[in-house]
């Protein structure tokens, strides 16, 4: 399997390359050429494969230049169940009749990025050994993905990792997650801005090639190619888990802020899953229910991104949105360019000749929730189920049931453990929502945290004095 850009400019490289890197050197993403297919057959025989295996199975689709054992060792680091809580590593929790959330926040961060984490600092490290090498991580977060990745690089000798947040715009407890590691490679930027402010930091000094070379940086945002396909692999295992016969349609509803999450899906569906409906959920910040439900993409500025009671989807220019649109327009890089420069100089671009395409053959529907839908949500589950679901989940429930069809199970991807946003479950349900034994004293440890101005200078000075080289 060898990996393109988005935008033409690069030649065919194998995933070790692109493993390191954060934008190709064109500006564009990279994506595979081809997506490869799984028949039905298939996907009957991985009926009974435990997580790791099937992550073996999938990622060796895309990974071709890693031999298999290693792979397979990588994986079973990742997937070890030792490192998720529960029974079942990614459980399927039934709301009702068709309707299931499939968990993936039992890893050790308590949100579904750590299912792709953990593997990414698995192959980080295989992949820096196996070439001598030091990398530098230049990522941005919106509440979840930062912890996910320092959990997962921590105390690694060869990578050293440069956070960026915005300053007081996650949950009290996502930033205790954070800021508590004491870990020398570790490194939390607090910029004075929201995360939007934070991502265009991250891909001013990405695109900065000389500066991107010199300091050995790479990403870990989902830009990164290897977060996605680790991603695909927990839309083959929820279909595995709620399918009743071959090839049933199965639908799947996604809180998305940044589009990586369901971006898998769409993948996954690529490969031949059969996924019927793709449904993303955005919340009060609904850039991208506006485009599918209009065709056009017109991202807001900072200043008009709203805090919301998700923080984690506050996004306004969805990164991974890019790979998606490759694929609208039948890979035409060159269209794929000047849609990004339109976007650049005029703010917005208009596909919606193209609605046919992204609704029909890709499957897509949206929606978006406000705050009060989502306590009313929050509520409702926890009364009829025993259950507490985090805000993000809750809008994913709230826009599925707008789409529930009969004979077709919908399956809500959990985004995270309500106790990350125990402020919100409280002003929902009343209730406390119970800390986990050994996170009670989380909040109340030492913090170790830099907060910035949002100036790419302040923050390429910060990494030239503390890189890994």
């Amino acid at each position: 399997m060898k990996y393109i850009s988005t935008r033409g400019g690069m030649r065919p490289q194998e995933f070790g390359h692109i493993l390191l890197e954060g934008l190709a050197p064109d500006g564009g993403l990279a994506v595979p050429e081809h997506y490869p297919q799984v028949s039905g057959q298939t996907l009957e025989k991985w009926r009974a494969l435990s997580y790791a295996d099937l992550a073996l199975e999938i990622l060796s689709l895309y990974i071709t230049d890693v031999p298999r054992h290693d792979l397979a060792r990588l994986c079973q680091a990742a997937y070890n169940p030792s490192l998720y809580s529960g029974v079942q590593m990614v459980p399927v929790k039934p709301l009702r009749d068709g309707f299931s959330l499939l968990g993936l926040s039992q890893g050790p961060t308590l949100a579904f990025k750590d299912m792709a984490m953990q593997f990414l600092g698995q192959v980080f490290e295989y992949q820096l050994e196996r070439t001598d090498r030091t990398l530098n991580i230049l990522g941005a977060t919106s509440g979840d993905t930062g912890s996910a990745a320092e959990y997962a690089l921590r105390g690694k000798k060869r990578i050293n990792v440069f956070m960026l947040s915005p300053d007081g715009r996650m949950s009290k407890f996502q930033r205790a997650q954070m800021y508590t590691l004491q870990d020398q490679n570790i490194h939390n930027l607090a910029v004075r801005g929201v995360f939007d402010d934070c991502q265009d930091i991250v891909k001013h000094l990405s695109g900065d090639l000389a500066f991107k070379q010199r300091m050995r940086l790479g990403a870990v945002n989902s830009i990164n190619w290897a977060r996605i396909a680790a991603q695909v692999v927990y839309y083959f295992w929820g279909w595995l888990r709620v399918s009743t016969e071959p090839l049933q349609p199965v639908s799947f509803a996604v809180p998305t802020g940044n589009f990586g999450n369901i971006l898998a899906g769409h993948i996954a569906r690529q490969m031949g899953l059969p996924i019927h409906r793709l449904i993303l959920a955005t919340n009060e910040n609904n850039v991208l229910d506006e485009f599918f439900r209009t065709g056009t993409y017109q991202p807001r500025r900072a200043h008009q991104t709203f805090a919301t009671s998700s923080p984690s989807m506050d996004i306004s220019k969805a990164s991974n949105f890019e790979r998606f649109v490759f694929d609208l327009v039948d890979r035409d890089a060159a269209q794929v360019s000047q849609l990004w420069r339109q976007l650049d100089t005029k703010g917005y671009f208009d596909l919606s000749a193209l609605r046919a395409q992204y609704t029909e053959r890709y499957g897509f529907r949206s929606g978006s929730s406000t705050h009060d839908d989502r306590l009313r949500t929050i509520k409702r589950v926890y009364e009829e189920n025993d259950m507490f679901i985090d805000p993000h989940t809750a809008d994913g429930v709230f826009v599925a049931e707008q789409f529930v069809e009969s004979n077709v199970p919908m399956v809500v991807l959990e985004t995270a453990l309500p106790v990350k946003f125990g402020e919100t479950i409280l002003a929902a349900t009343g209730q406390e929502v119970p800390i986990p034994r050994h996170l009670q004293q989380l909040v109340d440890l030492p913090q170790r945290v830099q907060v910035i101005d949002a100036e790419p200078q302040v923050v390429r000075d910060y990494i030239e004095a503390h890189a890994l080289l």
